[in-house]
């Protein structure tokens, strides 16, 4: 998709530093300063926004050196006129170059993005070797969570055999966590040759992968009525207290029949807490898809979160390959990938989605 022109691109960087000016203003306000909340909100806001306003200004500094690059190139001295049109192309390449991030930085934020990510990952088809596959991604975006230096807690951990997982949740906090791994949304599949098969054949097997928002209190407001809590003995690994006592816990929220269950602490306190935070995220994730649906955003769910029973990339081991259904990408090093190298799918995912962002926004949505 062609990029915005000069004229409206330098007007959209210039509202991006009047935000940002306009942010640090009400930081410094006496009323902010007394209200603990609104100044964390504020300052999540500002310093999401700190990276932006530093590109948007060199991006208007480049603008401006191209505009006197081109006055130049009309100077009636042949030599500083040829010295303009050699500058001038260095410049344009510089913009073009750049031309990806800015498009990114004209999307909107969503307030979301800095959002810690809980991580639910289940078995799909394919039996002991879906588990294995399921167990293969747990990693990989444990490993990619680390290069981030982001902090992970696990939530939920059902082990199958040979290693294997039957169902994993954890949280992934640090900058960007949710706004990066929303991607992860969907079917993912892999095709190899199992350890259990003897005779070399190739096998389909299936993971799925739900990424949400973890919710704030006043994101959502839980009835307790609502929340029907049972209690049970833990089972697999936990040392001592397996099987000795009622630690583990399951929540049943009523109105909607999700149901969320913790046994990885020791505590019934600590279990229960857990799966009230896995709860409140599965909720809020729940009304914002809500919400996209009555907005009808179509194009952008076809990049991000949209349909978790679709298949949204496959893992081929036999070509080295990892393919992204949503946006037609292939990349030969998947055992990379796979060790957690997530950085150009990641990235390629949310220039496309910038790219139909701001297609809807010209559209008026």
């Amino acid at each position: 998709m062609p990029g915005p022109d000069g004229a409206a691109l330098a007007s959209r960087l210039a509202q991006i530093l009047e935000n940002f000016r306009r942010l640090t203003e009400q930081m410094a306000d006496p009323e902010a300063l007394s209200d603990s909340n609104r100044l964390r909100e504020l300052a999540r806001e500002h310093g999401r926004l700190a990276s932006a306003a530093a590109a948007a200004e060199q991006h208007l500094r480049l603008l401006e050196e191209l505009e006197e690059a081109r006055e130049i190139t009309a100077d009636p001295d042949p030599e500083i006129a040829e010295l303009a049109r050699v500058e001038l192309a260095t410049l344009e390449e510089r913009r073009d170059a750049n031309r990806a991030e800015i498009e990114q930085l004209l999307v909107p934020p969503d307030p979301l993005d800095d959002r810690p990510a809980v991580v639910e990952i289940r078995v799909g088809t394919g039996g002991d070797e879906a588990a294995l596959f399921a167990a293969d991604l747990q990693r990989m975006y444990l490993r990619y969570s680390a290069d981030e230096k982001w902090t992970t807690e696990q939530v939920t951990l059902r082990e199958g055999v040979l290693g294997g997982i039957k169902e994993a949740v954890f949280i992934a906090r640090g900058k960007g966590a949710y706004g990066k791994l929303r991607f992860e949304s969907g079917v993912h599949r892999v095709q190899r040759v199992p350890a259990t098969e003897s005779q070399g054949r190739i096998h389909t097997s299936a993971a799925t992968v739900a990424v949400l928002p973890e919710a704030e209190d006043v994101d959502v407001e839980i009835d307790p009525a609502d929340v029907k809590v049972d209690v049970f003995r833990s089972s697999g690994p936990g040392g001592q207290s397996v099987n000795t006592t009622d630690s583990a816990v399951r929540l049943t929220h009523l109105p909607t029949g999700l149901v969320v269950s913790c046994q990885d602490e020791k505590s019934q306190h600590k279990n229960k807490a857990k799966a009230m935070k896995v709860l409140r995220s599965r909720l809020l994730d729940r009304a914002i898809a809500e919400q996209e649906a009555q907005r009808s955003r179509e194009r952008r769910a076809q990049v991000s979160t949209g349909d978790r029973s679709a298949k949204i990339r496959t893992y081929n081991f036999p070509q080295n390959r990892v393919t992204d259904h949503r946006i037609g990408l292939t990349l030969h090093r998947l055992e990379a990938i796979l060790g957690g190298d997530l950085t150009e799918l990641i990235d390629r995912l949310r220039a496309a989605q910038a790219r139909e962002r701001l297609a809807e926004l010209a559209d008026g949505g």
